[in-house]
């Protein structure tokens, strides 16, 4: 048989000082209400009730914190690192991209090699435009459990020029002009070459 542990001082100490912050089991409210013997603090007090719901109601959706924005409201709302005037001819379709490539019906773990490769190929050529193709996408299961998105490579690819190395050499991504493809394409905006 295997003799119990003695604890140390500093041990001991820690464990008074825990026990004595606690409160026993038998003291502490049943399902959420208040004993005598323990009152509740404000930061315990019980949620305000949600508001009565009916079958059929409409739900106003504007107030819902936990929806993220879509993608493309997202890169707008990223800060502008480039020129301002650059920036504006690029997301009107007037600047003409350097190079450009299509990632359009690839499986992922390909388009990720496929677009590291372009990226880091065309920075040292000194590249400053490129067009990244990815496709709308298509609307897979409208009956899948879980609401699944529209277009992987297109959620995916600013991840990906998001995260290091890519990141090192990206300035700016936007969604393309329509003339240069729009929804299904982006602007990768690359840093000048040391």
């Amino acid at each position: 048989m295997r003799r119990p542990r003695n604890l140390s001082r500093e041990e001991r100490a820690l464990w008074d000082h825990v026990t004595r912050r606690d409160t026993p089991l038998a003291d502490r409210p049943v399902s959420g209400v208040p004993t005598a013997a323990s009152p509740t603090p404000a930061s315990r007090q019980a949620p305000a009730p949600s508001p009565a719901f009916r079958v059929g109601q409409s739900v106003d959706h504007r107030r819902d914190d936990d929806l993220l924005p879509g993608l493309g409201e997202r890169m707008r709302g990223a800060p502008l690192a480039m020129d301002a005037k650059a920036h504006a001819r690029m997301t009107r379709g007037k600047l003409r991209p350097d190079a450009r490539i299509d990632l359009h019906g690839m499986i992922v773990s390909d388009a990720h090699a496929t677009l590291m490769d372009f990226v880091r190929r065309e920075h040292g050529a000194g590249s400053r435009l490129l067009l990244v193709i990815t496709g709308k996408g298509r609307i897979s299961d409208d009956l899948a459990p879980m609401p699944v998105r529209q277009g992987v490579l297109r959620h995916q690819v600013p991840q990906w020029l998001a995260l290091p190395p890519l990141r090192a050499l990206v300035l700016q991504v936007r969604p393309a002009h329509l003339r240069h493809g729009g929804d299904g394409a982006y602007y990768v905006y690359l840093r000048r070459p040391r």
